[in-house]
């Protein structure tokens, strides 16, 4: 008798099992296409944004006389050589007389200055798209030969606010404008998210009201986030009083935003808590509130802040609800407190990404990385102390 050796004359052999191999393959070669796009995708948008943004950090000045006289303190202007008008910004003549009010022994005295380039002339010297005479570059370029001209780093970026001239414009006002929302957010949000999700998960009954309660914070950890800042809007601003724009009203609006995502968060974070060691606590004699004060709390503490850095860095990026409440205003001083009117990152991002004027495009850029770095720094926060404090049962 003859042996059969092809799989075909096999009893065992499955007929789909080679479609199922190519299905296989097809479906990891997609997976893999995938990530390569993703990754690539992420890698194009990183590196846009570190190639139009990197110039922010950088503007030009030019060094000329500047004289400090009756005559320049009523027209800025006439400080400088009129060959330099056209150039100089604006608004560093304008800082003039608050220079003489600040140092008296200027008064009558001409003095060789580093003064800022309007942005013109700056994206001229970038190498960008400008709007400059022919004969203020062929100025520009002598200058510049002579080392008269020069791109310095750019603090104005990190110590000025807002401003309608570009080469002026910072982001010092939205950052502190940031800091101050997201304390206020903090400081409402986390003790009342914490303190909810003790209370469902370890000292409310099983019964239809707390089954609501669950349902409605797994919902409202789902809806748009514009439906929180309406809300901010009827009952803070309209019902309350509260000045518009300000910390105050931004921060509770995006605590009302955050804390279901720290209800949800804290409650797993309990969840993961063995029933073993609540078991021990009371075989010791330990009342309810003890057990979970000096034990299942410590130790579900490093998830709980895990999960309420992360619900932070969520709401650091969010710009709809704050719109609603006019934290989108053009912002040009620093805030002090939670009740003067103040803006954010994200919101002053997007004022910036609508002007017409090119160098808004890079300090939009800027902005943007760094805003990622302070995301990117939260999240790795988290991860960090999820890591060190993590107790594995």
């Amino acid at each position: 008798m003859t042996q059969q050796t092809g799989t075909e004359h096999n009893p065992f052999y499955d007929a789909s099992l080679t479609k199922r191999h190519l299905r296989a393959q097809a479906f990891k070669l997609f997976t893999l296409t995938s990530i390569v796009f993703a990754i690539s995708f992420l890698v194009f948008f990183l590196g846009d944004m570190v190639y139009k943004g990197l110039p922010a950090f950088q503007q030009s000045y030019i060094k000329i006389d500047v004289a400090y006289n009756e005559k320049s303190l009523a027209s800025t202007r006439k400080a400088i050589d009129k060959k330099y008008r056209r150039i100089v910004s604006r608004s560093w003549l304008r800082g003039i007389p608050r220079e003489v009010e600040n140092n008296p022994a200027l008064m009558n005295t001409t003095q060789t200055r580093w003064v800022l380039l309007n942005h013109q002339v700056d994206q001229y010297l970038k190498g960008h798209y400008y709007k400059v005479k022919a004969k203020n570059i062929k100025l520009v370029d002598a200058m510049q030969a002579d080392g008269l001209v020069e791109l310095k780093f750019n603090e104005i970026f990190f110590t000025h606010g807002d401003s309608k001239i570009p080469e002026n414009s910072g982001f010092k006002s939205a950052v502190v404008g940031s800091i101050l929302t997201l304390t206020v957010m903090m400081v409402v949000a986390f003790p009342l998210g914490v303190m909810t999700a003790v209370y469902l998960e370890e000292f409310a009954d099983d019964n239809r009201w707390t089954q609501l309660i669950e349902v409605n914070i797994n919902n409202l950890a789902a809806i748009p986030s514009i439906l929180f800042g309406l809300l901010g809007l009827a009952v803070f601003i309209s019902l309350f009083g509260m000045p518009r724009s300000s910390p105050l009203v931004g921060g509770l609006t995006l605590a009302l935003m955050t804390l279901p995502v720290i209800i949800v968060s804290s409650r797993a974070a309990l969840r993961s808590v063995p029933d073993s060691i609540r078991q021990a606590g009371y075989g010791l004699g330990l009342t309810k509130i003890q057990v979970v004060q000096d034990h299942v709390l410590p130790l579900a503490f490093p998830g709980i802040m895990t999960g309420s850095i992360i619900g932070l860095a969520h709401a650091m990026g969010e710009t709809a609800p704050l719109i609603i409440i006019g934290m989108i205003a053009f912002i040009p001083d620093t805030p002090t407190s939670i009740f003067e009117a103040a803006t954010v990152m994200p919101a002053q991002l997007f004022t910036w990404a609508g002007m017409p004027e090119r160098a808004y495009i890079e300090r939009t850029a800027a902005g943007i990385m760094l805003l990622i770095s302070v995301l990117i720094a939260f999240n790795t926060l988290a991860i960090y102390l999820r890591k060190k404090f993590e107790v594995k049962w």
